[in-house]
């Protein structure tokens, strides 16, 4: 009876907390999938020059990463309202900087602007997070996932967002790139407000209060009195970082866990980030691009209720290892088919898929890796960490476009797989999520 009363109300906590999540993410994400089409395509236009076209790409990736540790560590002090909140008008400040680089052809409000609406990302990643604070262990990844799922609509509708700019430009004489950041800032000032309003109890304070009134249950996971000190006052982020880093090397699950984040994020974003220019080249227009990285974007988010249930059946093991499959077919797909439209649309839609299963698989692992306490915090340093990657390897794809090709690119792809196909299978037999922390 007593461990019933407890839960209850975790439970229904739980139920609204997955629903504003997920109303928010929906709108808030809307805002951030412009950033990979429109917004690469308007570097482009606005500084005239593939090297300074290919950093302001990275822009928004990079934003993502530089604002992930803050996020993360303002999650761990004030909540995950609080820093959902923050990150969602951060980004919606920087959509609408965008709105002046588009109208005026500046090259700083575009870099400003790409930087911060990376904060979008970063939240959109923390609001998966946000979803495993009170999901019991054998949930933790269908409700992530549903997080993750819920955004397919905003991502989907945002690389098309030129659509409704060209008409709001019409009526307003603003440029079509600078319409659809003007849609896109409001849609994420909209997803702040929300999450200010309704995110109410907030998750992690609620799970972090659950485990101080149930000491029996909370124990095993407590991590060293230290830790939790550094985690209360928001440490600086070299020394959330050096946690996290202590943490992985004593933790084979963690190391599992965060590689293939990072492989999933690496071969994606260098993947996606190139196709816009590479369709273009070819004689893509911006709407043929809209719809190629719409395809990506539903296959990235459509199927993970699918994926959420695997992962909590079979093994987040397994489900990585299914995700690794599908996203060497995706790459060789594009080297073999680089000039087809059709080869192109399957190779994006497959990628996603890909990442859908070893990006679901691989944070609901390292969510239940990480002790409470320290969870915020590290969970902001991956996913900043991912994003650094991301922009990194987003850098990197365009002079590699540049003097090789597309085929090119997608074998290189291949060879970064290999590690976390190595990992993968060395790492325990798979077992239900509930049952250990290795599945």
């Amino acid at each position: 009876m007593t461990a019933r009363a407890v839960t209850d109300p975790h439970v229904n906590a739980q139920r609204r907390i997955l629903t504003v999540l997920a109303l928010t993410q929906v709108i808030g994400t809307i805002g951030v999938g412009v950033a990979p089409s429109i917004g690469v395509l308007l570097a482009g236009q606005v500084t005239d020059d593939e090297a300074w076209a290919g950093l302001a790409r990275t822009s928004s990736t990079l934003g993502a990463a530089l604002l992930g540790l803050p996020l993360g560590a303002l999650a761990a002090r004030r909540g995950r309202r609080v820093a959902l909140t923050s990150g969602w008008w951060i980004a919606a400040l920087g959509a609408a900087l965008l709105v002046v680089a588009a109208q005026g052809g500046l090259v700083v409000p575009l870099f400003a602007g790409l930087l911060l609406i990376g904060a979008g990302s970063a939240v959109s990643l923390q609001a998966r997070f946000a979803a495993t604070d009170l999901a019991a262990p054998q949930h933790r990844a269908r409700s992530l996932a549903l997080v993750v799922w819920v955004g397919t609509a905003g991502m989907v509708l945002g690389p098309n967002l030129g659509v409704p700019g060209a008409w709001l430009g019409a009526v307003t004489g603003l440029d079509v790139f600078a319409a659809a950041f003007l849609i896109a800032a409001a849609c994420l000032a909209l997803a702040g407000l929300l999450v200010l309003i309704l995110l109410r109890p907030d998750p992690l304070m609620l799970a972090r209060h659950g485990e101080r009134t149930t000491p029996a249950e909370a124990a095993p996971a407590a991590p060293a009195p230290d830790a939790a000190a550094e985690d209360a006052v928001a440490p600086a982020a070299h020394g959330r970082m050096r946690r996290a880093a202590a943490a992985l090397r004593g933790d084979p699950t963690a190391r599992l866990a965060v590689l293939a984040i990072l492989t999933a994020q690496v071969v994606m974003v260098a993947i996606m980030t190139m196709t816009p220019v590479h369709l273009v080249h070819h004689g893509g227009s911006v709407t043929v691009v809209g719809l190629t990285i719409s395809l990506h974007i539903a296959g990235m988010y459509a199927l993970a209720p699918v994926v959420g249930i695997v992962a909590d059946r079979l093994g987040h093991r397994a489900a990585i290892g299914i995700g690794t499959g599908v996203l060497a077919l995706s790459l060789l797909v594009g080297a073999l088919r680089p000039d087809a439209l059709g080869g192109i649309a399957l190779s994006l839609a497959l990628l996603g898929v890909g990442w859908s299963f070893v990006n679901v698989s691989g944070s609901a692992l390292f969510s239940g890796a990480v002790p409470l306490r320290s969870r915020a915090s590290a969970q902001g340093g991956v996913d900043a960490l991912s994003n650094l990657c991301g922009a990194v390897a987003a850098f990197a794809s365009g002079p590699l476009l540049a003097v090789s090709s597309f085929s090119v690119l997608a074998v290189i792809g291949l060879v970064v797989l290999v590690p976390l196909a190595v990992a993968t299978l060395r790492a325990g037999r798979p077992r239900p999520a509930g049952a250990a922390l290795i599945s």
